[in-house]
């Protein structure tokens, strides 16, 4: 299992876990919940921040907040 930062572009993803802290609660309003089915879109020049499909809409993530996301490819 890797997290969300570590993941290459338009690879399909799914949420398997968030840790725990501050954000956690924030990412889940945003609709990353374990389940979810997600892709990197694409990443800025240096790399951040990164841009992921989360259902039908586009969502910005910094590195330091994806790296809190586990995921598996499917």
């Amino acid at each position: 299992m890797n997290t969300l930062d570590q993941a290459t572009p338009n690879m399909p993803l799914k949420v398997a876990s968030i840790a725990s802290g501050v954000l956690s609660a924030k990412l889940a309003e945003m609709g990353l919940i374990p389940g979810q089915h997600i892709m990197i879109l694409y990443r800025a020049p240096l790399g951040d921040p990164i841009a992921i499909e989360v259902g039908d809409y586009v969502l910005s993530l910094r590195n330091n907040e994806a790296r809190l996301i586990s995921v598996v490819q499917e």
